[in-house]
Formats: C-alpha cells, sequence, structure tokens
C-alpha cells in the first residue's frame, strides 16, 4: 500500500531538518544557504519553501526539535519531584548535560546555537526568538526556585534574581566550555558534583541573600 501524501510530506521536513542540522554544524550559520541544505537533503529549493517560510523557520524547527523535549522536563516534574523543586531542577540539569553527551542530535544543535550561531543583526528573527528562549529558559528556573523557596528548601531571604543568574551562568558555561573542547573534562563525570556545588552556593552563599534595608 503507497504511503499517504501527509507521512511522505513528514517524510521529507524531517530530511530537510536533519540535513539543516548537518550543514549549519559544518559550515556555521551564517555560511550556510537554503541551497546548501536542499543539495544535502536531496530535494529542490521549492520543497524547503514548502515546509519553511525562509532560513529562519528552519533554523527554529531544527532547534525545536531538542529545545521542546528540554523545555517539557524543565516545566513539568515528574510524580517523584511533585513536592520537591529543588530536586527536580537537579534532577533535570544533570538529564540535560548527560544527554548532551550521549544525545548526537542535542550535542550538534547546542553547538549550532552556542558556537557556530555569527548574528550580528538584533533584529534578526533568529536572534529576536533565541533571546526569547533565553528569557522563557530563566523565567522557568526562576519559578522553580521560588517554590523551592516557599517549601523551605531554599533560604526565606535568597535573592532568586541573583540566584538564578548564578545558576544559570555556572551551568551554561559548563555546557559551552565542554562544547569548545570536549576532550578537556569528563562531562558525565563531573556534571553531578558541579550541579550540586551551585546548589550548595544557592543554600549557603551570603551574597545571594537579599539586603536588609
Amino acid at each position: 500500500m503507497a504511503r499517504s501524501t501527509k507521512e511522505e510530506a513528514l517524510e521529507t521536513r524531517n530530511r530537510i531538518l536533519d540535513a539543516a542540522e548537518e550543514v549549519f554544524f559544518t559550515r556555521g550559520l551564517a555560511q550556510s544557504s537554503l541551497a546548501d541544505v536542499a543539495v544535502a537533503a536531496d530535494v529542490t529549493r521549492g520543497a524547503i519553501y514548502w515546509h519553511f517560510k525562509n532560513k529562519s523557520d528552519l533554523f527554529e524547527a531544527m532547534c525545536e526539535r531538542v529545545r521542546l523535549p528540554m523545555e517539557t522536563m524543565m516545566t513539568t516534574p515528574g510524580e517523584k519531584f511533585v513536592r520537591d523543586p529543588l530536586g527536580h531542577l537537579r534532577h533535570t540539569w544533570i538529564w540535560l548535560l548527560r544527554d548532551v553527551v550521549d544525545n548526537p542530535r542535542s550535542r550538534r544543535v547546542l553547538d549550532i546555537i552556542f558556537l557556530k550561531c555569527e548574528l550580528v543583526d538584533h533584529n534578526d528573527p533568529i536572534w529576536v526568538r533565541q533571546r526569547e528562549c533565553h528569557r522563557e529558559g530563566l523565567e522557568n528556573m526562576k519559578s522553580i526556585l521560588e517554590e523551592a523557596v516557599a517549601m523551605g528548601q531554599l533560604p526565606a531571604d535568597l535573592d532568586t534574581q541573583l540566584a538564578v543568574l548564578s545558576l544559570h551562568s555556572s551551568l551554561v558555561g559548563l555546557l559551552t566550555d565542554w562544547l569548545f573542547s570536549p576532550d578537556s573534562f569528563d562531562l558525565k563525570e563531573v556534571v553531578e558534583p558541579l550541579v550540586d556545588a551551585c546548589l550548595d552556593g544557592l543554600r549557603n552563599a551570603p551574597s545571594l541573600r537579599r539586603k536588609k534595608a
């Protein structure tokens, strides 16, 4: 039985996304064109424009294949962590960082996002969307920290804005360092103690407490 047109279209779309991932990873975003992606996917440029409005739209769809599972995990704690927001945050970050090592797609896409997006125009749709995702990520983490404060897992006077900046910059810095030089350390080996060190800082660092009036 012949496959439906819908199934064939989905297969073509996924083949284009796979090709975009490989082309952007190999050449960098700025140096890649839709024509390059078409050649790699063995489709016409018209086929690309059937599925994606432009390069920005293609880039966003490629990122979503990795971003959506991560966002879902961050915002939807499993039953084990319903009453343990700090445990949920710890588990999520450890899983995310280990997944980058084990999952070639996650590694390639995050490598593109952090190391191969040569963006200079702040009005570029790709730049705008990346900033939106960055802001949403910080807001999600801040909400989790506020829950942890409310449940007594973190100090009542914790400055959650400072805390989320400290935690996010430390863990994203760890990720970026490893993507830049993966042979310099074993990310899977160090991720658990380093995530714990970050959380210990939130519990104990006086510099992260709100200043008294």
